[in-house]
Formats: structure tokens, sequence, C-alpha cells
């Protein structure tokens, strides 16, 4: 990465300690808040909701979160700070002065429109007028790659260039996808890291111009995986999940569950509607191999994770593993919505959904002839997604043993220089402090 290679020559990098779990949604949360899960209820990027008996994945609202934000807690001394937030997730309905994060339009009909979500409404209308539509299908599935996140970047430097937020905060995700397809040491790696190096040195040079300084932070390190572990598929063999027949295919009835698990990558919340079952739950889980241990108790609070949103216990894999939201034992029996893209309806994440059936014998031609009837206003399943776990090859969510695989901040920190690591908590107060550092120089800097 030779463009951010070369930034990096005249400032300090330091390891940041990653939380538990290690995935966007906290991590993210706690640099913006300076609090834990245990704080700010973003225990995940997902979690069951006991009230609804229903598990919710990706969800956007900013009301979520509790905790003042980076940029609340800088405009209580400069109310006239203001804040672009650019794909940072919980970004809807947030306080800052413009945001635009990945939404579509859910039509009445069950059709699905490609789309994003502004604040203001017409910064929508304004950007795709001159960036073009947002290439979701880039964003997410099978077809991920560089034009999303090209397509982000870019829309930040417009926001920057229209309207001069003084903190800009832009999401970078391209390295999601081929490090947890083919895992994080192989050619695909090298090229994923060479194609945002190029975005990340059109962006540099852009807000160098500009008398805009740049901070870099990363939320998680990819390790490479080969063991997938199906959890609630040990918790079916128990007789402890509960599922109903729908049109021939089961699905998962969190609700009259004795227990479920919740995957997030490499941790996984269990949920536990029969509390009797607990210290059998606990040795059964522990059993299993590829889990490498589980938090319960007193190391429930000391791992930040003693909120009610979180799991009655969490499970944390080994280095090599991470785990599934399967639940069905017969793949002819799995829910519609398994072999297709579609990250709400899952009681859990899904990596696989980065690959296309190695069973379609013509991937391009059956893509191109579902993709005629969608133009065509027919309704059908876009079931493209394998059901073979042992297809991904990278994950996160666990801290690593090796520091080389821990997120890093990077930027203007002469206080950090010789630092062997920070905390995720203390990332918040470094970047409140360059913040500003920035404004008594005259410049706020942007993330």
């Amino acid at each position: 990465m030779p463009n951010l290679t070369a930034w990096l020559r005249r400032k300090q990098i330091v390891p940041v300690e990653p939380l538990v779990p290690a995935v966007t949604c906290p991590m993210q949360t706690a640099y913006l808040t300076g609090k834990t899960p245990a704080q700010s209820g973003i225990v995940g990027n997902g979690w069951y909701d006991r009230s609804l008996a229903e598990v919710q994945f990706w969800k956007q609202s900013n009301h979520l979160v509790t905790g003042e934000k980076l940029w609340e807690k800088v405009r209580r001394d400069y109310p006239d700070f203001t804040t672009a937030k650019v794909f940072w997730w919980y970004n809807m309905y947030s306080t800052a002065e413009f945001s635009i994060t990945p939404r579509p339009i859910y039509r009445a009909d069950g059709g699905k429109i490609f789309d994003v979500y502004t604040h203001p409404a017409d910064l929508r209308e304004s950007i795709k007028a001159d960036l073009g539509d947002f290439p979701f299908p880039q964003f997410w599935g099978p077809m991920a790659g560089i034009e999303s996140t090209r397509w982000i970047g870019r829309s930040a430097m417009w926001i920057e260039e229209n309207h001069w937020p003084n903190l800009s905060l832009v999401y970078l995700p391209h390295l999601d996808y081929d490090f947890q397809r083919f895992g994080p040491d192989g050619p695909e790696a090298t090229r994923a890291l060479q194609e945002l190096d190029a975005l990340l040195g059109e962006m540099i040079e852009f807000y160098k111009s500009r008398a805009v300084k740049v901070l870099v932070v990363s939320e998680y390190g990819i390790t490479p995986v080969d063991h997938a572990v199906h959890l609630n598929r040990v918790f079916r063999e128990h007789g402890w999940i509960a599922w109903r027949d729908e049109v021939g295919t089961e699905v998962l009835d969190p609700g009259a569950s004795k227990v479920f698990a919740v995957a997030d990558h490499q941790v996984a919340h269990l949920y536990l509607n029969d509390k009797s079952l607990h210290a059998e739950v606990k040795a059964v889980v522990e059993a299993v191999p590829g889990v490498g241990h589980v938090i319960d108790g007193m190391w429930r609070s000391l791992t930040s994770l003693d909120h009610p949103r979180a799991g009655d216990l969490i499970a944390v894999a080994d280095q090599r593993s991470w785990f599934t939201y399967y639940w069905w034992l017969d793949d002819a029996k799995a829910p519609d919505y398994a072999r297709t893209v579609d990250i709400h309806r899952k009681p859990g994440y899904d990596p696989v959904e980065l690959f296309l059936d190695p069973a379609m014998t013509h991937p391009k031609r059956e893509l191109g002839v579902r993709l005629l009837k969608k133009k065509l206003g027919l309704r059908g399943l876009f079931d493209v997604i394998p059901l073979d776990a042992s297809l991904v090859r990278g994950s996160h969510g666990r801290v690593p043993e090796d520091l080389d695989d821990w997120p890093v901040l990077a930027g203007d920190f002469p206080q950090l220089e010789g630092m062997p690591k920070i905390s995720a908590v203390q990332v918040h107060h470094e970047l409140l402090g360059a913040i500003r550092r920035g404004i008594a120089k005259g410049s706020a800097p942007q993330d």
C-alpha cells in the first residue's frame, strides 16, 4: 500500500485492543461514544429483542446507541461545529448535519429497489446526480468489490466540496470482502489492499489540498479460519431449538426455543428462554470443537458485555473457527432466504453471502435470467448463495493473539509515540483531542 505507507512515515501508528465482539457496530460505537458495549447497548451487529421475540440485525437507527457522540461533545464548546457521517453505522436520525448510508426502498409488492438514505433528504438526489447511483450490489454479496467503496469515498469528497463540514467520518469497507472470501494472506487480499490504497491516495491528496487533517482508524483485523461451528445444530440435537414448517422449509422460532445462538462472526450470543438449562448449555458449548471459551457470570461484566441485549452466555470461537447461524440438518429444508442475500431476515451473520453457488453451471447466464425477470416486474428468489460454510476463509470478532492482527489508529498523535497499545474506548478520547487541537490551530481535522 504505497500511498498509505508514504503517509504513515510522518505519523504515529498504535495498535488498538479490540472489544469483544470485535465487529463493526460495537467498535464503531466505542470510537464515537467512548463507551463499552455494556454502556452503549451495542453488543453486536445484531441481537435478540426479548420483548419482540425476534432477532434483529443491521438496524440503523442512532436511537439504539446510548451515549453522547464525538461531534456532540465538541459542539458543547463550538456550537457551529458540523459533521458529515458517511456510511458509519447507526447513521439514521443522528445529530450529524450530513449523513449518507445504504438503505433499499422496500415496495409493498415485495420488490426491493437499491438506494441510499441521506440527511438532509435532498442530499440524496444531489449526490446521485453527480456520482450516479450507489452501486449497491458491489457493497455486499457475491459481487462485492471496490466500486462501492470508491463511490463512498467520492461521496465524502463531494460533501466536503459542497458543504465544508468540520468533521467527516468515512467508512471504507472494501477489505471485508476478499479477506473473508479467501483469507488475509492470499493474492486476492493483496489485490484488495492495492485497490483500496489507490482510493486512499486520492482521498489523502484531496483533503491535503484543502488543508484538512486526515486520521485513519480500523475496527478489527481479519484472521484466517478453516472451521465453521454450527451451534444451533448442536442445540437442535439436544431438543432445545424450536422451528416451524413453512411451505416445506424449517424456519427458526426463537421465542419458542429453549436455547438458541445468534451468530456474529467469531462470537455467538446464546439466549436461554429456559434458564434452568444454564449450566448444561455452558458445558455442552464448551465441549464443541472450535469453541475457544464461554463468557459467563463475572466474566460477562469484565468483558463489558453485561447488558440486557447480550446473550445469557457468550461463546467465543478459537482462532481458526467462526460461527454459522444454521439450524437445519437437511439443506432441502433450509428456509428460502438462506440461499439469498438477506442480511435482515437471517437470525445471524452470514459471510457465505459473499459467494455464488458453485453448483451453478452457467452463473452469468443464470444471474442474467434472474435480473431480467426482476426488470420485467416478475417476482422470484435471487437464490444464488451456497449453503457451504467451508468456503469462508477469513473472520474476526475475537481478540487475536498477535498484535499485528489488531486494528490500528494512525495520524498526528505525538502523545502516543512508543505506546504498545491503546483500548478501543481510548480511541474516542484521542479523536476528540485531535479535533480540539485542530480547532485551536484554526483548522478542524477530519477523520
